[in-house]
Formats: C-alpha cells, structure tokens, sequence
C-alpha cells in the first residue's frame, strides 16, 4: 500500500515550463497553471478534479500583497461609511461593547494600515513537486513556494519568506490564488467571526451581529476566531478555504498567566486587499507580535489552500481534524472529579442560603425567591435577584429527592414566577416583566434598557412555567399563566410568522428596528401548543418556524438574547437547533430536520477548536498542569466576533449544547458533533472551584468559581444532566430513552428530564440520581440509577468517559438506600468498560 502511494505521488506531480512561458503545477486532483506576462508570472488556471472534470474555481489571480509601515499603527476608531452612505456606528451607551467595537474599526481591523505591496512575481526554481516564486522590493525580497500535501490529495501547502530591506513593521497575506464574482457566492464563513450567503451592506450586521459578509476587507481578531481559517463556496459546490499553520497561532496560556487577547499573530479575511472574494489569511499583523523588523530581518509564514468539490462544512472538518488535530482534544481527557460528582456537589451549594446568596423579598403578598445578581444590571443598586434553569432545580429535587429543594427553594421560585409576569390589562398582559427583580425598587427590570421582548415572553412565561407544569400537572394557578402568555404572544406575532425584537415599556413602539428578531421566540408557540392542544398555537409555531428557516438559517443570519451586547449572536443559535429538532417531531417535515443540522453545523464554528492541546507541562497558581486541562479546544463562547465577550474573556464553560450535539450525532453520524460534546464536557476540573465546585463563566475566570453569577450553577446542573442521558441513550442504542422537557431559558438548548418515566429495553423506569448511594474509584466514569416501575429491581448505569478502557470499583451504601426505600445488601463490584462505554448493572431489591 505505501509503495502505491509513493507511486502516485511520484507520476502525479508534473511541473511543466513551455516555450511559451507557461507553468503548470498537479497532482491529479488540483491543477494550477501560471503564465509570464509584462508584471510577472500570473495564475491562469486554478481547477480541480470532480469525477474525471477539471472545474475551475472562479477567477484566477495570482497576486500577492506584503504590507508595510514605518511607524507603528494606532487603534483610534476610523470613520466607515458604507456604500449607503451611512455612517457605522454603534450605541454609546452599551458601555461593555463600545470600546472593543471602537478598536474594531481601527485602521488594521479595518485592513487600512499600512502600505500596500501588490505584485506578480517571477519564477524562480521548478521540481517534480513545486514551484519556487520570488520578488524583489524596495521594501525587501519575498520567496514563495507551492507545494503539494501528500497527505491530503486537495491541499496545495505555500510557505513564504521574507527579508526586510527596512526597518518598519511588516504584514504578509497569503496569496490571492482566485477571486469570485459576488454574484457566485454560494456560502463564506470566518469561523467565530460571520458566516452568509451574501455581501451584507449594512456594515454593522455583518460585522459586528455575523449577518452576512462585510463589504469590507476586514482582519478578524484572532481572539474570537475559532478555528484559523477562512473559506468561500461557489455556486458550483466548490470550496476553497485558507488555513493557517499551526506554528503561527498564538498560545493562549504561557508562564502562569492567560494571553488570550494581549497576543495577536494571524488575522483571516474573506476578501484581499483590493475587496475581491478570495479567503485571505495575515502574518504577522501590523503593529502586533513578530511584525516589527529591522534591516535584514526575515519573516516566515506557512498556510495551505484546500480547494474540493463539497460544501464548507466538510473543508471545516478538514482543517478541525486534519491540521488541528482536534482529536487529541478528546484523546487527553482525564478528570479529578466526575460530571455526577459535581452535579451532587452543586446540590450542596444551592441548598446553602449563604454560598449560594439566596435571597427571599415580599412582592404583592407573595413570597419570592432567587439568588443575588453581582454584575451591571439597569437600576441596580447592589440589590438584583435572578433565576436561571427553572426545570434544573425541580429536575434535581426530583432525581435526588431532595427535600431543602422541595421546601426551601421550588415555592419561592414559583412564587418568582407567578410575580414576573405582567397582569395588568393591556398591550403587555401576559408577559415577563424583566429576568431580574430589585428589592429595594420593588420592581422587576431587563438586565439593559426599558423594553419588553417576544423572546423574553417564551423564556421565562411559556418555557419557565411550561417546564415546572412537567414536574407539577395540577398547578392552576401556572396552568392559567401560562395561558395568558401564550395569547400575549401570538398577538404579537405578524402576518409573516416573525416578531418584533422588542418593545418600549412606556410607548408599545417597536425598537431596535436595524434588528430582526433571529431567534427562536416561534419556540413559545410549540411550548403552548404541547401544553395546551390548542391546534392555532401549532399554526402559529409553524408560521413562526417557517419564517426563521427561510430568513435566518438560510442567510446564517442570528441575533442574540444577551442585552448587554445589544443582542449580537450567541447561545441562543444553538438553542435554535433543539426548537427546530422539537417542532420536527411533532410536524415532520423534512424541512425543520434539515434546518435544525445546518444550524448545529453553523454553531460549530462558535467552539474553539485551537491552538492543539498537548501534555506539555503549563504552571497554573504555582502548579504544574498539562496544557489541555487549560485548553480553550471544544469550548463555545458566550458571544465572539468583533464585540462579544470572548474577545476578552474567551469561551464559557456554560456548555448548553453538548447533550444537543449528541443528539445531532445521532441523527447524522458526523463525529464532529460527539467529539465536540465530549470535549466542552469532560476533563475540566482546572475550571472548577475547589470550596463550592460550580465551574467558572468565562474561560479567563479558570477555577474562581461562580463570582458575580451564583444563579448559574442551575444552568451547570442543567446542562450536564441533558449531556449524560443524551451520552447514555446512544451508547445503549436507544434501550435507554427518556422524555425531555423544554430548552433552558437563554443559555441554550438544554433540556430536563425526570418528570416523566422512561424505558429501559421497554421496561417503565425513573431516573434516580440519589446522594452518597453509590461510591466509585474512578472519577472517569460517571452514573445513575433507574428504578423499575413493576419490579423488584433498579438499575445501577456507568459511563466510561475517556477513550481507553478504564476499571471502576462501586459500592452501593445499603443504609442510604434504605432511606430512599431501596432495600438492598451492601455490594461492591469491579467492572471493566471498554472506551466510550456504558454498562448496565441491574441489582435486585
């Protein structure tokens, strides 16, 4: 098998020089042939194979541009003006995003600094399998070379070489090896940054909310750029993206200290410099790390081209897998503590008034309940209180049986939402007040502005009160809420199925009008339909569904739910994916199905998958640490792009959509999807603070624990609970299956489970998961338990979760089960599990 592989790599390659000075560079599956003219050698013919046809990809180019400035550049905010004629611009008074939007448009972030070298160069040297290129400049001499990977039949590897003939600071693009017309734009993306299927002219949709393309050449910040490449499709399926070497990116954690956002080595662009649609990759960036040079001085930069017949997602996987290596993402993976473990640690910490920073207030003779909110809320004077995953806290009481949630915490969330919502007759009778309450104003508020919003009406009225219905069918009082909500909310909806982003509280006047509403507020509809069979609110989710498949997933057009940042993409797209896989089941429509995977395939692209995690030792609080306990790899972020959170802060460790991921997986056996699950999941003890074990928010955070965010850990429990039946499910073959309840308010499409039985090879179970029955010596595999409806047994369910076959002792505690009515003898066991495995230990009673 070598020896033909060698074979073909050795008759393949043909590089040929003619009389009439032409070049031509293949390996049987890319062709590019150059010709000589009066301003050097030009690209004539970019093509590939696709079954025995030379396609050609758009139109070839050739050129390369170096950028130079004698002095370093500034980060003062330009003036853009689009082609409109309008002004970009960004509200002064989000006081969290308005710096980062500024530096955005900045002269470099702008792709204005600087010099610009643009030639053709000459040909140097020819081989079997390369061409050698170079150029001499006032500025310094540039060596390029073309490559073919012999690995990877579509990539062409192209190493430049630079020497400064200056002093002054340098930028080298990569070659502009083919451009398209925008009107054969079929799909581009910069992963972490936009995605579309158009030019977008409005600046700041693009750029700033990921709507479409920008019209501008811009350099993404490698801060928020989640996998380092850039690639554009055609309207003939094929696909040529640029992907930065390994070498080049930027550590993220060095010498005790993260750099997240203080080192910038790579920026990508999915035009060049003259505005033409070409993927377009930067090193160094001007200004940054490395680009400073004095005379003589040389500059490296190495980057490949992969150019297939087949949609970006499979270029994507192609640079995730093939050049980042993202298995070993999930191959290192080791815990100190299980997911159950922390789960059960975390029922500690929110049944503590103290840690937890429980708070209970008097609102119109009731009695509400929530946890203080310590960051920026509108109003706020150090007195917001907030609920997060209303079904996790009655998902946990249930499964654990726990009776301090039972008592001391569900009445009083209850209450909260009884409170919330608007009873007063009018334009917002029905709805959610505000996700916080202050108790010194007495009056609930949004975290920013003063607004009512549809989405907000089916996160915390139809979702919330939906979900606590799961657990409590006979609760009239939510019963009726709940009714309410669902009429306020399809009265608001328009004739073509969308709704406004939000309203004046004082007004009623639409606001936000640069804003459509591309999020999953049609969700609220499926909710009532499923909880009150009242067939219009079917047609109204179906309405609203169709809308947003038509404008949103289609465009890869989302807008956020997080007011702060003026609601620029974030979790809410992944959340998307869950509402259009819910609507799928009970309206089969193919359509819904294949709107749901292509969403998830978007929200990829929101998970950091670099730089490569490794077993290098890193020293983290004077410890010593392996580097992927660090890892940013298989993370999501809040927000990314040009003014999310993660510019500063990088990823979160709030991994809504891992038990999501694992159900698109199964829907489309794209590894991608368990792999990414697996790695935001699993091993991510350094994040965990040791005193209360709730994960840090923001990646930066490391293990300081929930901070300013207590309210959080709802969301943690939530979101692990989902992600551990979604891991039992499959690697049981569906033999275990349980009902789920509705997604997570904001964060996600997280959804709870416990309210109902499930089945066990067509058995009645309940999901159990009670504290201290069992102990494990392994913190590598996680469980829990399911008791049988009509036998005299339950199930004990071990999850190996590392990619090697790991031994587990247990021990089942026979005076805790007692407690819970389990009367079973003490009985320990070890078992063998092989990689990513599941066993099923039944016990009798």
């Amino acid at each position: 098998m070598k020896l033909f592989k060698i074979l073909i790599i050795f008759i393949f390659p043909i590089l040929t020089l003619a009389c009439s000075r032409k070049a031509e560079l293949t390996n049987g599956e890319i062709k590019i042939e150059w010709k000589e003219t009066s301003d050097g050698w030009i690209i004539s013919s970019v093509k590939n194979k696709n079954q025995d046809v030379w396609k050609s990809w758009g139109n070839p180019d050739g050129e390369i541009t170096i950028l130079f400035s004698e002095t370093k550049p500034t980060d003062t905010a330009l003036t853009v003006v689009q082609q409109n004629g309008d002004t970009a611009s960004f509200p002064e008074d989000f006081k969290y995003v308005i710096d980062k939007y500024k530096r955005a448009i900045s002269e470099v972030p702008m792709n204005r600094a600087g010099k610009p070298y643009s030639f053709y160069p000459e040909l140097e040297t020819l081989s079997d399998n390369s061409a050698v290129f170079s150029k001499e400049l006032e500025i310094g001499k540039v060596l390029i070379t073309y490559m073919f990977d012999e690995n990877y039949s579509h990539d062409i590897c192209v190493k430049t070489s630079f020497v400064a003939y200056k002093d002054g600071y340098f930028s080298l693009a990569s070659v502009s090896l083919g451009n398209i017309d925008r009107d054969m734009l079929e799909w581009g993306v910069v992963p972490g940054f936009f995605q579309g299927n158009k030019i977008n002219e409005d600046f700041d949709l693009s750029y700033v909310y990921a709507q479409g393309l920008p019209e501008f050449p811009v350099l993404c910040r490698e801060s928020t750029i989640t996998s380092p490449m850039s690639a554009i499709t055609n309207k003939t399926g094929n696909t040529l993206a640029v992907i930065v070497n390994p070498e080049h990116v930027s550590e993220r954690y060095v010498e005790d200290k993260e750099i997240h956002n203080k080192i910038w080595k790579i920026a990508l662009s999915h035009m060049n410099k003259k505005s033409k649609l070409t993927p377009t990759a930067y090193h160094p960036i001007l200004g940054e790390e490395g680009s400073q040079k004095t005379k003589g001085d040389t500059i490296n930069f190495a980057y490949r081209f992969t150019l297939k017949q087949s949609d970006w997602f499979d270029v994507y996987k192609h640079a995730v897998y093939n050049i980042y290596d993202f298995n070993q993402s999930v191959a290192l993976k080791e815990s100190t503590k299980s997911l159950t473990d922390r789960i059960l640690s975390m029922r500690k910490y929110l049944t503590d008034d103290k840690t937890s920073f429980w708070n209970t207030a008097d609102y119109n003779n009731l009695k509400i309940g929530a946890q203080l909110y310590m960051s920026a809320v509108s109003e706020a004077e150090n007195d917001a209180i907030k609920n997060s995953d209303i079904a996790a806290a009655w998902m946990l009481a249930s499964i654990t049986d726990d009776e301090k949630i039972k008592t001391a915490r569900l009445p009083y969330l209850r209450n909260f939402k009884i409170a919330q919502q608007d009873e007063n007759d009018g334009f917002f009778h029905g709805a959610a007040k505000g996700q916080y309450y202050l108790m010194k104003k007495k009056k609930f508020i949004e975290e920013w502005g003063n607004h009512y919003e549809p989405i907000g009406l089916t996160y915390y009225t139809l979702i919330d009160i939906a979900n606590i219905l799961l657990y409590e069918p006979n609760d009239s009082v939510l019963l009726e809420k709940l009714k309410d909500g669902a009429e306020r909310l399809i009265s608001w909806q328009r004739e073509d199925g969308s709704w406004p982003l939000a309203f004046d509280k004082d007004t009623h006047e639409v606001i936000y009008k640069d804003l459509q509403d591309y999020r999953p507020t049609f969700y609220g509809m499926f909710v009532a339909y499923k909880m009150l069979k009242d067939k219009k609110y079917l047609d109204a989710a179906v309405k609203g569904a169709d809308w947003y498949v038509k404008n949103a997933v289609a465009n890869g057009s989302f807008t956020g739910v997080c007011g702060d940042v003026r609601f620029v993409n974030d979790f809410a797209t992944a959340q998307s994916a869950q509402a259009l896989l819910d609507l799928y089941e009970i309206v089969p429509e193919q359509t819904y199905l294949d709107a749901a995977i292509e969403t998830a395939k978007i929200y990829t692209t929101s998970i950091y998958t670099y730089p490569t995690p490794s077993s290098e030792m890193k020293i983290f609080k004077g410890k010593q640490v392996q580097d992927w306990q660090l890892s940013q790899v298989g993370l999501g972020f809040e927000h990314g792009g040009t003014i999310g959170s993660a510019v500063n802060h990088g990823p979160i460790l709030l991994s809504s959509h891992a038990g999501m991921f694992v159900r698109i997986y199964q829907l489309t056996k794209e590894a991608i999807f368990l792999d990414m699950a697996r790695a935001a999941a699993i091993g991510r003890d350094a994040f965990v603070n040791k005193g209360n074990n709730v994960a840090s928010y923001y990646w930066k955070r490391f293990d300081e624990g929930p901070g300013v965010f207590p309210h959080h850990a709802w969301w943690q429990v939530g979101w692990i609970t989902d992600y551990l039946v979604a891991e039992a499910e499959i690697r049981s073959g569906n033999t275990i299956s349980f009902p789920r309840g509705y997604v997570s308010p904001k964060v996600g499409p997280h959804q709870p489970v416990g309210f109902e039985k499930g089945t066990f090879n067509d058995e009645k179970v309940s999901l159990l998961l009670y504290p201290d029955l069992l102990e494990v010596d392994n913190p590598n595999i996680d469980y829990f338990f399911m008791k049988a409806e009509n036998t005299e047994s339950f199930y004990l369910v071990l999850l190996n979760q590392q990619q090697k076959v790991n031994n587990v002792k247990w021990s089942i505690n026979p005076s805790v089960a007692k407690q819970k009515g389990l009367k079973v003898k003490k009985r320990t066991n070890i078992e063998e599990i092989e990689a990513w495995g599941i066993q099923i230990i039944k016990i009798n009673i």
